[in-house]
Order: C-alpha cells, then sequence, then structure tokens
C-alpha cells in the first residue's frame, strides 16, 4: 500500500475521533432541556435536513423509533412543495444543518415557526440563520472536516450521527426502554430472536423421549437412536422426571461391565439432570449449556417432563 495512503487513512479517523470527542463540550443543562422537551412531547420528533444532512436525519429517525422515541424524518425539500403536512401540531421539529443557512432551510424554517411547533436546530455554524431561529440549539461544530480539502461533509456528518445516538441513548432512559421493549420492535432476525425466543417455541419440534426405570439396556439404546437427540429421560408411569441417560452414560456402563443382561434404565440414569422450564428465554438456555458445557436440557414444568431442548435447536434459530 502506499505509505501516503495510509498516512491519509489514519488521519481520517484521528480527525473524526477528534470532532466526536469534541462534542462533550457541547452537553450542559440546554441539553437537559431539549431532551426534556422531546421527552414531554406528546407528539412525535420531526428530523428534517438536505444534503448529507438529510441522510443522518433518516439514520437517527429509524434510531429512534427503534428505541421507543416516536419520529418521522421530513426532507427539507419535499417540506416545501407539500410534505409539511406530516407535521401535526404537537409535534416537535428537528432541522438538521452543518451551515444552517441552505436555501431550503431559509424557507422551511418560518412556516415551521407560523405553524407554532418547537423547533431544534442540529447546526455547525452557532451564528446561522437556523440556529438564531431555533427555540433550542444542539451544536455539532466541527473545526475540520476529513476531507483534505475541508469540504466533503466527513466529521461534521460524524458529529450528526453521534448526536443522534446520544439523544436516542438519553431518551431511552428517560424512557425506561428495557430488553423487553426493544424485543417488541425488533421481532426479525437473529437479534429479534435473542430477544423474544423461548424454550417453548424450540423443544416442542422434538421428540420427547423416554423411559420407564425397569426398561431392559436394548429398549434404552433403541429410544436414544430413534429419537436421535442422544439422551432419553427416564420417568414414571406418571412421567414425573426420575432421570436422564445420555448416549455418553451408555459408553461409560460399557466400559464398566460386561453383564449387560440385567442392566435396566434406573442402574445407568443420571439423577439430577440440567432441567429449564418451557417459559424460559432461549438465550438463557444457552447460557446453561454453555456453562456446564452439556448438548441438552430436559424442559420441564416443575417434575413434570415435558421434552428435550438440544443445542441444534439453538444453532439452527441463529441464537448462536
Amino acid at each position: 500500500m502506499n505509505p501516503n495512503i495510509l498516512q491519509t487513512a489514519l488521519q481520517t479517523i484521528e480527525l473524526e475521533a477528534a470532532s466526536v470527542s469534541g462534542l462533550a463540550a457541547y452537553l450542559n443543562s440546554s441539553f437537559e432541556a431539549i431532551l426534556n422537551c422531546i421527552h414531554q412531547s406528546k407528539g412525535r420528533l420531526v428530523v428534517s435536513g438536505i444534503g448529507k444532512s438529510a441522510i443522518v436525519a433518516q439514520k437517527i429517525v429509524a434510531t429512534l423509533n427503534s428505541t421507543g422515541s416516536p419520529a418521522l424524518f421530513m426532507h427539507a425539500a419535499d417540506a416545501i412543495h407539500g410534505d409539511l403536512g406530516m407535521v401535526q401540531k404537537e409535534d416537535v421539529v428537528m432541522i438538521i444543518s452543518k451551515s444552517g443557512e441552505s436555501p431550503e432551510i431559509k424557507v422551511l424554517v418560518p412556516l415551521i415557526k407560523n405553524f407554532g411547533n418547537i423547533l431544534i436546530g442540529m447546526v455547525g455554524n452557532t451564528d446561522s440563520f437556523l440556529a438564531h431561529a431555533s427555540d433550542h440549539l444542539i451544536n455539532t461544530t466541527v473545526s475540520q472536516e476529513a476531507c483534505p480539502n475541508n469540504l466533503a461533509p466527513t466529521s461534521s456528518t460524524t458529529a450528526q450521527m453521534v448526536m443522534g445516538d446520544v439523544l436516542a441513548v438519553c431518551l431511552m432512559q428517560l424512557n425506561g426502554f428495557t430488553g423487553q421493549d426493544f424485543a417488541r420492535y425488533h421481532p426479525g432476525g437473529n437479534l429479534g430472536k435473542r430477544l423474544y425466543l423461548r424454550v417453548a417455541d424450540l423443544y416442542t419440534a422434538n421428540a420427547a423421549p423416554k423411559v420407564l426405570p425397569e426398561t431392559p439396556l436394548k429398549g434404552v439404546i433403541i429410544e436414544i437412536t430413534e429419537k436421535r437427540l442422544g439422551v432419553t429421560a427416564v420417568t414414571d408411569a406418571s412421567d414425573n422426571l426420575l432421570g436422564i441417560i445420555t448416549d455418553g452414560d451408555l459408553r461409560r456402563m460399557l466400559e464398566k461391565t460386561n453383564e449387560i443382561q440385567s442392566v435396566r434404565a434406573a442402574d445407568i440414569l443420571s439423577p439430577a439432570p440440567k432441567t429449564i422450564a418451557p417459559d424460559t428465554l432461549a438465550i438463557e438456555a444457552l447460557e446453561l449449556l454453555r456453562q456446564y458445557d452439556i448438548s441438552q436440557l430436559v424442559v420441564a414444568n416443575g417434575t413434570q417432563y415435558l421434552g428435550i431442548l438440544h443445542i441444534h435447536d439453538l444453532v439452527k434459530e441463529g441464537i448462536i
């Protein structure tokens, strides 16, 4: 690699990192007032911008919506050509701009003010039209763009993005947004599955191998083989769990004795298997499997045997 190119890459990271760390100086009581304004609003946060700032606005809106703060994206150019109708009386409007002087924003801001909505300006020029017109100001000033010509929005859009994340995370805390809430908004994909998928959603697709204590060794082997889970439960006639027998238990038994004709399930069962309730989150089941370095968990409701959860069930669902 050209050493000059590598130096440029490193300098870009350093400049953008400095822009992000510099944002800490802009967080004060005024920022707290902005958070309380959004949190206490009975409407949504409508986020607008033009150019690269509009793209940042879309990302901020997506983050807010996924973390429990209702938000809406409105492109500044489209707003002055009809989309302004999406702004409702109780909405708070936030306009993002580096310069605060874009022509579309100069048209949009007076319209928002005439509507009576609270206006938040996220701006990189605190002496701009947008800054002076805003009810609240979020400062995202950067000393230098990472662009070699100090022109292309790089450090400035990174600062905007980070400040949007700051808003979202702080609002999560104010809203008491929990992992369970997150699961409701992210039901798809592996992330969602980690947050909502339960043992009951998985084990019922498996066979439920079981034998009685008096079952001969041959019957135990057949049950483990046919059900293909590497284990069988040992229960009484009422399906109360007495223990389990794994294929490993069988191998260890065969190593110790040649007298297998009289062996019964009760002779080789492990009496205290690791169990899990059906309403337990699948991710918690994974933690147990890892903790005890095992491949199966017995699903039980108290002492009542229900079935087997295998590590392959978690792999298949993408939990691992």
